[in-house]
């Protein structure tokens, strides 16, 4: 179910595995698509990002960028409609301190590995789970679900990597609770998701709840 009108949602979320993080975004739902744009703050970074997506939410550009104690990462991702994706990532500064090894490097090395991807997810970012359920239809149909490839950015590197994620409804919409939830599973991992009327996330357990506004 599309938006008929443009909403705007500011939302953030504290993390729950530490509460030291915080996200923040600001989020413009229209027909069929969004624009959003967030900042997250950790003990060893900060970050800020903007997202714009087509038809069918599916992920057209994001850009990201990275800083810490004396180094920065900017990663710009483009995906075409033909379904290829151009990924370009720049680095700065020394992550040694990152436990004694590192932080892996930005970008990705291959990225045809990403030509079934439809959208990007922020590790750590709550904001990025609204495409798939947005497309699917999970805020109002508890039977639908799908797996799709993602464009993962792992935090704070910006290493890209492919992940296979499963979204599937759980329970509609109830306007009592203003809430649906939705099933998530990738690998090993599996979550149900609480969501509210827009199909962003409120409560992602383990990771992040939002805040109540």
């Amino acid at each position: 179910m599309g938006h008929e009108t443009h909403e705007s949602r500011i939302c953030t979320w504290l993390g729950e595995d530490d509460p030291r993080r915080a996200d923040t975004a600001t989020i413009n739902l229209e027909p069929e698509r969004l624009t959003a744009h967030g900042a997250s703050r950790a003990p060893d970074y900060a970050a800020s990002w903007s997202l714009t997506t087509t038809a069918n939410w599916i992920t057209e550009h994001l850009t990201i960028s990275v800083h810490g104690h004396g180094w920065s990462r900017h990663l710009d991702m483009l995906r075409a409609p033909n379904g290829s994706w151009t990924v370009k990532a720049t680095k700065s500064g020394d992550t040694t301190a990152f436990g004694g090894t590192g932080l892996p490097e930005p970008g990705i090395a291959d990225v045809h590995a990403l030509d079934q991807a439809l959208d990007c997810d922020i590790e750590f970012c709550p904001a990025t789970n609204s495409m798939p359920i947005l497309r699917l239809g999970l805020v109002h149909d508890a039977e639908a679900a799908a797996e799709f490839t993602m464009a993962w950015v792992r935090m704070p590197s910006l290493e890209v990597v492919p992940s296979q994620q499963l979204y599937a409804g759980n329970r509609a919409y109830d306007e009592d609770t203003g809430a649906a939830v939705v099933s998530y599973s990738s690998g090993d991992f599996s979550t149900d998701l609480t969501v509210d009327a827009d199909g962003i996330v409120l409560d992602y357990p383990g990771l992040a709840v939002r805040r109540r506004s």
